[in-house]
């Protein structure tokens, strides 16, 4: 494995553990799910840049949109829930009170 590959699968995986360990606000959820999409993004990109091909040049863009994509709905979460239920704990969340 190179140091580059090595780079990226650590971010990835920092990124996984603070999603998973680290769930007290949905804030910092929502940045470590963005963490995560970046890693993939660059290494993606330097995946596609490495192999040389046309072919693989889209999907870099398409997981950046589908990142965007993400970010939004997760923002608009964020602000919905900071709405109704005054704060962005996760621990106040309860799927029996919706």
């Amino acid at each position: 494995m190179t140091p580059t590959h090595f780079a990226f699968s650590s971010a990835f995986m920092l990124g996984l553990m603070g999603l998973a360990f680290h769930r007290t606000h949905l804030l910092s959820a929502l940045l470590c799910l963005e963490g995560m999409m970046l890693s993939l993004f660059i290494a993606l990109s330097l995946w596609a840049l490495q192999l040389d091909t046309t072919g693989y040049s889209a999907a870099p863009m398409l997981l950046l949109a589908f990142s965007a994509c993400e970010a939004s709905a997760g923002l608009a979460l964020l602000v919905a829930t900071a709405r109704t239920h005054g704060t962005d704990h996760l621990q106040s969340l309860n799927l029996l009170q919706c």
